[in-house]
């Protein structure tokens, strides 16, 4: 499906570093392939923790948001805007998936499916700059506008 000027994704006017939005979707991946090597539930549970400091607008103590802001400094790498309110929306998302997949190891049920679907979604906005989330936010300010 085609987005067209129906679809644009509703802002919120705050402007962000897509370039560090991308650099940390790649250190979600990152974690996300270390855990499906590892199994550790410390990570998943770092991944909930992070999403959710950046999802509800405590993202200067992220940890990979403050990794991914050195490495925009070390690079030296351009500053891009885009609008903060979908990101924001897709770090929801990020935080229930990490949530789920700590729930899912703690009751010894597989976490293979989700941690994927994560580990796909993180590479599509780092390698693609494709936000899934960010689509899905548009049609749910579209469905309940009072509660965007």
């Amino acid at each position: 499906m085609a987005l067209t000027n129906d679809l644009i994704c509703p802002t919120d006017g705050v402007q962000i570093n897509e370039t560090k939005v991308r650099l940390v979707a790649g250190l979600v991946l990152q974690v996300t392939a270390l855990y499906l090597i590892t199994g550790w539930l410390a990570l998943p549970l770092l991944l909930a923790a992070d999403f959710g400091l950046r999802g509800f607008d405590r993202g200067r103590y992220s940890p990979l948001g403050n990794l991914a802001d050195q490495l925009v400094k070390l690079g030296r790498l351009p500053y891009k805007g885009t609008d903060q309110a979908p990101k924001r929306f897709a770090a929801r998302i990020g935080l229930a998936f990490g949530l789920l997949i700590s729930i899912l190891q703690l009751l010894g049920i597989p976490t293979l499916i989700p941690a994927a679907v994560l580990a796909v979604f993180a590479t599509l906005e780092s390698v693609a700059g494709f936000c899934a989330g960010c689509l899905v936010y548009t049609y749910y300010v579209r469905l309940f506008p009072k509660a965007a």
